[in-house]
């Protein structure tokens, strides 16, 4: 057990003496004072029977029966008992990245099957499986579009979601690539422009055409691509969280991204590829791998390395269930419910600022009222209405949100 015991002071004082510093106060100096907790303020030590009862107690405080019409990226959706049972399987639950194929064929399956799938909604050529999120998705699509064209610069929509948004500049910031971030993109050359469909307002507009070598990238809503023609774009990304992951308290989710053959060699992230063995039967590989773990680093075309395969399988365990039919099912009612919501909460005096829109539409509030004590009226009847966007709301519905919840949610405002 040697090997596993903590460093000793003798250890310390010489890793110390290695990199040149003869404290661990000095080791620290960079970081401000103000950002150093000098003391931790703990209670009095407890047993393991007490813990449990108190925290116990605590999630008790926990309101999770709220009615929900919340979404900008992450919404409450159906998800069968059945993808709990299988992705909990300790085959896939304990699972790394397959390096080794012979023994994780069942891993790298499901990834070329989310792959297939991916690519079937998006009209692409190949798909990844997969990474962090949707934000990560978009702001590795945006790193591609630089590879690809050679020039440091990206347009960014300001209709993207703003979550998303931050996540890219930091990405672009960290590789020295300016981002301009605007509504529309001024009359200079960049390597890639990345868009929002639908925005994040819920409007869906025509993506813009592509002029000369840049890249267009687009941000989609998976959901809505079974009802509506998949943008016009050279990469496509996004979140699948809609397609059976459940919200979990803001994640994990997962992301993918999907593009055109001609591009396959900088899309990040794991790619499953199907061939065959020696005898004829059909065998999966991890393929076009160019990851940190197999090339040099500065080489590499990402660095994604938790297991987001899991996810991915959850993905592909929902389309499998649900199917083609069930995918138009569910995004018809989604966006039939988002219809007669905005047409009562009209009937009521407020305002829907959206032209076209899906299942997501943006709200004025009406009388002086402010977005804050909309949501406040809506929530003290259990009801979560919407994410407020400055002095508007942006509301999304689901299949979820039958007649009787929005029945409730209108009727607060009767």
């Amino acid at each position: 057990m040697r090997n596993f015991e903590a460093h000793t002071p003798q250890i310390r004082r010489q890793m110390l003496k290695d990199i040149g510093i003869s404290s661990m106060e000095e080791l620290f100096e960079t970081i401000p004072d103000i950002l150093k907790v000098n003391k931790l303020n703990l209670e009095s030590p407890i047993s393991e029977l007490e813990a449990q009862k108190r925290i116990s107690e605590i999630s008790k405080k926990n309101k999770t029966s709220y009615i929900s019409f919340l979404g900008g990226g992450a919404v409450r959706k159906f998800i069968p008992s059945a993808i709990g049972d299988v992705a909990s399987r300790f085959e896939f639950l304990s699972a790394y990245t397959p390096y080794q194929p012979e023994i994780s064929q069942g891993t790298l399956q499901i990834m070329y099957e989310f792959q297939t799938m991916m690519c079937e909604l998006t009209g692409m050529d190949v798909s990844n499986a997969s990474v962090y999120d949707g934000a990560a998705a978009c702001a590795e699509a945006c790193l591609m579009a630089v590879r690809i064209n050679k020039l440091k610069k990206i347009f960014v929509s300001n209709a993207l979601n703003p979550n998303y948004i931050e996540v890219i500049k930091t990405y672009l910031w960290a590789q020295d690539i300016e981002c301009v971030i605007a509504q529309d993109p001024p009359d200079e050359e960049f390597a890639g422009k990345i868009y929002s469909y639908p925005q994040y307002d819920g409007e869906l507009v025509k993506m813009p055409e592509k002029k000369g070598r840049e890249l267009i990238i687009a941000c989609v809503d998976l959901s809505i691509l079974p009802c509506i023609e998949p943008p016009c774009a050279d990469i496509i990304a996004g979140d699948y969280q809609p397609f059976g992951i459940p919200l979990n308290f803001g994640g994990a989710y997962g992301g993918f991204i999907a593009t055109k053959n001609m591009y396959m060699r900088q899309l990040p992230g794991r790619i499953a590829g199907k061939t065959f063995d020696k005898e004829g039967n059909p065998a999966y590989v991890l393929t076009l791998q160019a990851r940190e773990q197999h090339i040099r680093r500065n080489k590499a075309t990402g660095n994604i390395c938790s297991n987001q395969a899991l996810t991915a399988l959850c993905a592909g365990l929902y389309l499998s269930l649900i199917g083609k039919t069930g995918l138009i099912e569910f995004a018809l009612v989604s966006h039939e419910y988002a219809l007669k919501l905005s047409k009562g909460l009209e009937v009521l005096g407020f305002k829907i600022l959206n032209k076209n829109f899906f299942n997501s539409f943006t709200l004025e509030m009406k009388n002086k009222m402010s977005a804050g004590e909309f949501l406040d009226i809506l929530k003290n009847k259990g009801i979560l209405g919407g994410i407020k966007y400055g002095d508007k709301v942006i509301v999304t519905t689901s299949e979820y949100n039958d007649d009787n919840e929005i029945s409730l949610y209108l009727s607060a405002f009767c």
